[in-house]
């Protein structure tokens, strides 16, 4: 027998008159949540596809009146893209590595091992997260052009092993894990990195993926520091890229912007419906206290 979850309202609750027009409302309130996320990214797909004229004619039109499909051909000849996504993933591989070694060994340290001090540690790094990111632009600047890292991926790598949100997340998940397991381990002579490779990675690859996902976000939209610290084409990332050679080139056609726009808008979006599972899981594994 098929068993159906219970929503917020079971049937008997939605007959009545208040609470069903509370719901309406809220799907009402939902639907224009989504008509206004929808509508740029339709607005980008369909300006891709009209003719230069029609995207600068007044009154403006949503649907094309012809459908040009060669200007995708001519958008992706414009730029090097195929290097530019080679290189979005190149950073978000290294910035993984990153993520899993050092990030998880840390949170695993101050999860499982007796760590002198580990409250204060860990509320250090909670007191981190409430700095605002763009006082520590300068001074990570200066830290990686003293150590010669300048326009190379070691200067986005390096930073990523050091994300607060992500070891305090980390932390919570192996927190949760049964200390048991890592104690028979213990028993048979197993050192600790290799407790964390064959007992908690394996089950915490849910959170892994979800900060999977949030790493790969970060590394296809970011553009400011990457633009600050690479200088040249061959190590440009998508995001970077696109604001040197689309975003501030006057010259180039309205459809050609619009339809390089859309073929870096929606990979990522591909993606998170592919893996959205794993961020709402992840994150309330992550929440959840052993």
């Amino acid at each position: 027998m098929k068993t159906i979850d219970r929503g917020i309202l079971s049937d008997y609750d939605l007959k009545k008159p208040g609470n069903k027009i509370i719901y309406y409302l809220m799907m009402v309130v939902v639907l224009a949540m989504v008509c206004t996320m929808l509508y740029p990214m339709f607005v980008i797909l369909f300006n891709g596809l009209k003719l230069n004229t029609e995207v600068n004619s007044f009154p403006p039109t949503f649907l094309p009146s012809e459908v040009h499909f060669e200007n995708y051909q001519k958008a992706w000849s414009y730029i090097k893209l195929p290097l530019f996504a080679r290189n979005t993933l190149f950073i978000f591989a290294g910035n993984m590595v990153m993520t899993v070694l050092v990030v998880g060994f840390a949170s695993f340290s101050l999860s499982r091992m007796n760590v002198p001090y580990k409250k204060v540690i860990q509320y250090f790094f909670l007191l981190t997260l409430f700095i605002p990111p763009t006082t520590y632009i300068i001074p990570n600047f200066v830290n990686l052009r003293d150590l010669g890292l300048m326009n190379s991926f070691w200067a986005l790598w390096l930073p990523a092993g050091a994300n607060a949100f992500f070891l305090l997340l980390l932390k919570s998940f192996f927190d949760g894990i049964n200390m048991e397991m890592f104690e028979s381990g213990r028993i048979d002579g197993a050192s600790e990195p290799r407790l964390f490779f064959q007992i908690a990675f394996p089950l915490s690859v849910p959170i892994f993926a979800t900060l999977a996902i949030f790493v790969f976000s970060s590394a296809w939209n970011d553009w400011y520091w990457p633009s600050l610290i690479l200088s040249s084409d061959d190590k440009y990332p998508l995001a970077t890229a696109i604001y040197k050679y689309v975003i501030n080139v006057r010259r180039l056609d309205l459809n050609l912007r619009f339809a390089i726009l859309s073929m870096i808008t929606f990979p990522p979006v591909i993606v998170f419906l592919i893996f959205q599972k794993y961020i709402v899981r992840g994150l309330h594994l992550g929440g959840v206290k052993g």
